[in-house]
């Protein structure tokens, strides 16, 4: 009996280890995250987020080079390179792909592959046909959204706000994505009710928003309003520049911009989004489906002033506006 029990508790241990071996080989499994960035690989902006979203992935349970994979490529907003590495993170066969800004989702989107999407940084994800409605993505792609249309009504707030004697406004935006021009109709009406006129101005180039500052500047009581695109991050550094050179207010979409020169601006809290987009993903790997997570809308603004640069444009920010301020930059 003895002997019997022995060999019959040989064979239950061998029967039970191959299926303990396969339990600990699935938990441990790696898994692979496909990135695609609006932004350069060498900008401050990108690298943050990238760390943000994999921080927050960690405290979530996955480790990178343990249990997950990620790949990232950097588009730089610009449409060739964007469908390029767009071709190729879906050649990788990933099990679900962050991508950052409309141009990278509606790139991984064209190439219709069934990989699991979450976006960030997208202005109008049922415009651009990303998602069938905002509480039923339906297909494989969800995120989060970065601005409801009513936001842009308060960067002409503001900008009267910081320079009351402004009574034009040029107004950067994408003519080509469906987000910018609901951004402008949303500028134009609050800008209307302020005793404002505004312009739109395209933002696909350097030589196309010079010729625009310049042609603008040339009359009297100017500002400028630049609306959250992937132009105007890559074109920064131009539009700090021009606005510094011809003594234009500026508001903008994004505080990065304005801890580089900018002015004011006021937006979401583009970090908050990826921690977001963490648990999106951690949920995906999981099991859950695009289609059953709804697209939501930022819940954290920030409010940023630079005061060296109102300084250098004679204007005194105030006190109610430095009051809401989360950042100021002296």
């Amino acid at each position: 009996m003895r002997r019997r029990a022995f060999i019959q508790g040989i064979a239950i241990l061998a029967a039970a280890w191959p299926l303990a071996a396969r339990a600990q080989l699935q938990v441990e499994r790696m898994r692979l995250i496909g990135m695609l960035m609006l932004y350069k690989a060498d900008s401050r902006e990108g690298q943050d987020c990238v760390r943000a979203f994999q921080q927050a992935l960690q405290k979530l349970g996955w480790s990178d080079g343990r249990n997950v994979r990620t790949e990232i490529r950097w588009g730089e907003a610009n449409v060739d390179l964007e469908r390029r590495y767009a071709t190729e993170l879906v050649a990788l066969m990933p099990d679900v792909i962050l991508a950052a800004g409309s141009l990278s989702a509606m790139s991984l989107q064209h190439i219709r592959s069934t990989f699991p999407i979450v976006f960030v940084q997208v202005g109008d994800p049922v415009g651009t046909g990303l998602v069938d409605s905002l509480d039923r993505p339906g297909g494989s792609i969800t995120g989060f959204m970065n601005y409801e249309f009513s936001l842009a009504g308060k960067w002409a707030e503001l900008l009267k706000q910081i320079a009351p004697n402004v009574t034009r406004a040029l107004v950067f935006r994408d003519p080509s994505n469906p987000a910018g021009v609901g951004q402008f109709s949303a500028v134009q009406g609050a800008a209307q009710s302020r005793g404002m006129e505004v312009r739109p101005a395209g933002i696909r180039d350097a030589g196309e928003i010079e010729r625009a500052v310049e042609a603008f500047a040339r009359s009297a009581n100017g500002g400028l309003i630049v609306t959250g695109n992937a132009g105007a991050s890559v074109h920064r550094e131009l539009i700090i520049q021009l606005a510094a050179r011809h003594k234009l207010p500026a508001v903008y979409a994004d505080s990065y911009i304005v801890a580089e020169g900018g002015l004011v601006s006021y937006g979401p809290d583009r970090i908050d989004q990826y921690r977001n987009a963490a648990n999106y993903v951690d949920r995906i790997l999981k099991g859950e489906k695009p289609a059953d997570l709804p697209v939501q809308a930022p819940t954290k603004y920030e409010l940023a002033v630079n005061l060296k640069t109102a300084k250098a444009l004679d204007l005194t920010i105030p006190q109610s506006v430095l009051a809401r301020a989360d950042e100021i930059i002296e």
